[in-house]
């Protein structure tokens, strides 16, 4: 039973975010605060409607949700929204949510076609440090998504504004960028401190230089290097919004890529 009503949660939210992004297109062409307001909340009770499927998935599973790669796409598209409408609250730029909401409409399309059978968790997986991984791992990786899309924005501007009324200035998206990216980069550190307390408890080694390790490093080596570059060599503007897509086309590869091209310890099923 809440198995089903998981999934039709799931597609509540899928048609919600459709119509939220929608809204969204149209505060573009006509501007009206109606519209803002109703992309808005429309995102906010999507969101609802997720995290209600995500819980459901959990008391029919018996544990959290992340044991398998459907799972995990859930969460991942979860993490997106969620800190995607704190962003929008603060700095209401309608044109971010044409972009992310596109991004969670991608992610939930595609835990479509995954098997949604519920497994038991192994026993390598019962670990409260695991249960922190990810946890710290799904926020990390929304931010990072919500910085991909601003550095989209910040690349497009000026030719956007050419065609779109009340865009924010590259100023705020500057601030936007770094916001996103200072907040989910020490997540990502507790992303790889908690992973490898939870490798060692496993398998009795810290460090395997497994494929999503390996992966997960050279992600957060180039969030490193953005933030030391903009502290150190005053790094602004494009430079850094190329840096931010780097970075989240890594996470990608690294939850996607990875799983789907090498074979590792983390390989989800």
């Amino acid at each position: 039973m809440f198995y089903n009503w998981g999934l039709s949660l799931i597609n509540l939210a899928f048609v919600g975010y459709l119509i939220s992004g929608l809204f969204y297109l149209l505060v573009t062409w006509i501007k009206r605060d109606l519209f803002g307001k109703a992309a808005y909340w429309t995102a906010v009770l999507s969101f609802g409607f997720h995290t209600i499927a995500i819980t459901l998935r959990a008391v029919a599973a018996g544990r959290l949700p992340f044991a398998t790669m459907y799972e995990f796409v859930l969460l991942f598209s979860w993490g997106v929204v969620m800190i995607y409408l704190f962003v929008q609250a603060r700095f209401k730029v309608p044109l971010l949510g044409m972009l992310v909401l596109p991004l969670a409409l991608i992610l939930l399309a595609y835990s479509s076609v995954l098997s949604q059978e519920i497994r038991p968790l192994m026993p390598a997986l019962q670990s409260n440090w695991l249960q922190f991984h990810v946890l710290t791992a799904i926020i990390s990786y929304g931010s990072f998504g919500v910085s991909f899309a601003v550095a989209i924005i910040y690349l497009l501007r000026d030719e956007l504004a050419k065609v779109i009324h009340g865009m924010p200035t590259l100023a705020v998206l500057e601030k936007m960028l770094y916001r996103s990216i200072a907040f989910g980069f020490p997540l990502l550190t507790l992303v790889l401190i908690t992973g490898a307390v939870w490798a060692e408890q496993v398998w009795g080694r810290w460090w395997s230089w497994d494929p999503k390790e390996t992966w997960a490093l050279i992600t957060w080596i180039i969030y490193a290097v953005y933030l030391h570059a903009r502290f150190a060599q005053g790094w602004r503007g494009k430079k850094a919004a190329w840096m931010a897509i780097v970075g989240f086309l890594a996470v990608l590869f690294t939850l996607f890529g990875v799983t789907i091209f090498m074979s590792g310890l983390h390989s989800y099923g």
